[in-house]
């Protein structure tokens, strides 16, 4: 069983070199806006998580700078992630607010949208 979730990791970590998408192309002011609405936001992840990379794909088609961390292979990630949240899940969006309030979202779907109306309500303003 663990020879074959390496090479299913290895096929969908593939996959997703191959065919990974382009990113959006804003202005330098534009990218700097969407960048600081962004920054309270972390993502928790394992790298060859079908889920995750979900997530990432979202990211990078929205050109979005999330930090990223490994729960898979790092302990400190992984530690900050049951501390959190009390289970050890992923994807999962770590959410913290300009005013110290901390909230984690998990699932992939749950996770795009929350991003996606964060940047729209961006877009917005700059409309």
């Amino acid at each position: 069983m663990p020879f074959i979730r390496f090479v299913l990791g290895m096929l969908i970590l593939l996959a997703d070199w191959m065919f990974t998408p382009k990113g959006v192309k804003r202005s330098p002011e534009a990218q700097a806006e969407v960048d600081q609405k962004m920054a309270g936001l972390s993502l928790y992840q394992y790298k060859a998580c079908p889920f995750c990379v979900k997530v990432r794909r979202s990211l990078k088609s929205n050109s979005l700078d999330i930090k990223t961390y490994d729960a898979k292979r790092c302990e400190i990630s992984r530690n900050e992630l049951i501390d959190g949240t009390g289970k050890l899940k992923v994807p999962c969006l770590k959410i913290e607010e300009s005013n110290g309030d901390v909230r984690w979202l998990f699932e992939s779907s749950d996770i795009i949208l929350f991003i996606e109306d964060r940047l729209n309500a961006v877009d917005a303003v700059a409309a």
